[in-house]
């Protein structure tokens, strides 16, 4: 197994000074506190409205505090060095901030809180904003904050409780941490909303885990049921923080829920990426908006076991390249779907409910077979349960690639890496688990490291955890992809220990349990007596 290495994109710059072990957890429970406690302080303030509704209210005004935070920061310099300039919206567009007009500022409305007709205010500064913004806020922003069932004195509590959010020295700390906050309360908002949530959130874990694996430095990245974005701001942060810069990829998605397509734009808005996010309500099945482009990364958390996907005008598509999939399940017309965009080297990673590796229903498993002998899967990785707000099905990682002689890399021709991770992860509540930073980066390495990546470290099966199989091994297990079924079991500890060792600690064991036996026997007898002698008198 690999242990912690150095790694970095060759052609980036260097990468930031690295921070100490004890600095990184200080930082990181910090900055989970105050992201937790400003959530738990919203959410209090919303009493009886339903967290589905709103989570548009707080989000809203999050994104509204985030662009005229950075508004008034490059207002305030232009003021200094040209007063005209400052008046001029092409300023703020070279530097990617968006124009926000005098009423729509957060000042304004910090200033009129607490008034009675906030939210018209509130919903005349979102229609300003997407007035003076119409390419990328168009249709995006919520503007129903003025409506009866939302209470003015509550929307008052919440400006001033997102008014309180700390932005640092400069505009990229401020973009840093209301985009940290965007992010969070996503994932709460998920939390509470439960199965219905879930279905626009990948919980955070598991979306590192894909672009910890993909590493996608530089190109373009595609997402084909992009949720809240929640992909897109990971695979950026990965580039940034290994030495890379905004930028260096380019992010397509698309999504056929209107409301979460608002949520993603909002959510790469709030971190200055971007994107060209598509939005049709027949999805990437019916109408594939970038059918003409190929991608280097793709990654996806596609709905699990979707059965009402098939439309016949899709009976004879050429991305079947493996076979038709059955009408009563996407998960491999999803496979399919995304093998077609890759470009030739390019890889993907995509979420699937772990039935997906073993199923035979209609011709599920020929599809699979069919994968498998034209060599385009890479790495199979069960996950442990619990991970999912939407979900309580098992899930698993797909990763997929046209070619396993990739440039730099070792030819991995006729053999596929399965990792089984169901043992990793921490319970964060009763009913979810988490993957640490240990778990991703434990699986992540390992993939590396069977890749022949440069500075990965050597590759070792590892009993009950990872397994480098042959495409024979697979077709003798019919071409199953679970991962228990090739990793075997995990080393007892005991086989470490040396035989007489072991023995004498049996020997003295049965020992002590012979003598419990019988002091048990000795009670058990005298108490039968002790019945005799009563039912006799």
């Amino acid at each position: 197994m690999p242990r912690g290495r150095p790694r970095k994109n060759p052609d980036a710059a260097p990468a930031p000074k690295k921070t100490t072990k004890a600095s990184k957890t200080k930082t990181a429970s910090a900055t989970l506190g105050f992201e937790q406690q400003m959530f738990l302080a919203a959410d209090k303030l919303r009493k009886n409205l339903e967290p589905s509704d709103y989570k548009h209210v707080a989000l809203g005004l999050i994104f509204l505090r985030y662009i005229s935070t950075a508004f008034e920061a490059r207002h305030a310099e232009l003021m200094l060095d040209d007063p005209a300039a400052a008046e001029d919206p092409d300023e703020y567009l070279a530097e990617n901030i968006f124009w926000v007009p005098e009423t729509a500022r957060w000042s304004h409305l910090r200033d009129n809180a607490r008034s009675p007709g906030i939210g018209k205010m509130i919903d005349d500064a979102m229609l300003a904003i997407e007035k003076a913004n119409p390419d990328q806020l168009k249709g995006v922003l919520p503007k129903d904050y003025g409506r009866p069932a939302l209470d003015s004195v509550m929307l008052g509590e919440l400006i001033d409780l997102i008014s309180d959010i700390g932005m640092g020295d400069t505009d990229d700390k401020a973009r840093d941490v209301l985009g940290r906050v965007y992010e969070y309360f996503l994932g709460g908002f998920a939390g509470a909303e439960g199965k219905r949530g879930g279905e626009f959130y990948t919980p955070s874990s598991v979306v590192r885990t894909l672009v910890s694996m993909l590493e996608p430095y530089k190109g373009r990245v595609y997402d084909p049921c992009c949720g809240s974005g929640g992909m897109f701001v990971q695979s950026e942060r990965f580039v940034e923080t290994h030495g890379g810069k905004l930028g260096d990829i380019a992010i397509y998605g698309q999504e056929s829920n209107h409301t979460t397509w608002r949520l993603a734009r909002m959510n790469l808005a709030v971190r200055g990426i971007g994107a060209d996010i598509r939005w049709n309500n027949e999805g990437s099945f019916l109408r594939d908006e970038l059918k003409d482009l190929r991608f280097d990364y793709i990654l996806a958390n596609p709905p699990f076991n979707v059965s009402d996907w098939w439309n016949a005008s899709l009976e004879e598509d050429p991305r079947w390249q493996y076979g038709k999939p059955p009408a009563g399940n996407a998960n491999y017309a999803w496979l399919q779907h995304i093998l077609w965009h890759l470009v030739p080297d390019g890889t993907a990673g995509v979420v699937l409910a772990n039935g997906s590796m073993s199923s035979n229903q209609n011709s599920e498993g020929e599809i699979r077979r069919r994968m498998v002998e034209a060599d385009v899967v890479d790495c199979m990785v069960a996950l442990p349960g619990q991970l999912f707000y939407s979900t309580q099905i098992p899930a698993c990682l797909w990763f997929l690639t046209r070619t396993k002689k990739q440039k730099g890399w070792r030819d991995r021709r006729g053999e596929i890496l399965f990792i089984d991770a169901r043992k990793l992860g921490k319970l964060v509540d009763r009913t979810r688990r988490e993957l640490t930073d240990e778990d991703v980066a434990r699986i992540a390495d390992t993939y590396h490291a069977w890749r022949g990546e440069k500075n990965a470290g050597t590759y070792e099966d590892s009993p009950g955890f990872c397994k480098s199989a042959t495409l024979d091994e697979v077709k003798q297990h019919g071409f199953v992809l679970t991962p228990g079924r090739y990793v075997g079991a995990e080393e007892a500890e005991e086989d470490r220990v040396p035989f007489t060792e072991r023995f004498a600690a049996l020997e003295k064991t049965l020992k002590e349990q012979f003598a419990q036996g019988e002091e048990l026997n000795a009670k058990i007898t005298a108490s039968l007596k002790l019945i005799v002698q009563k039912e006799s008198v």
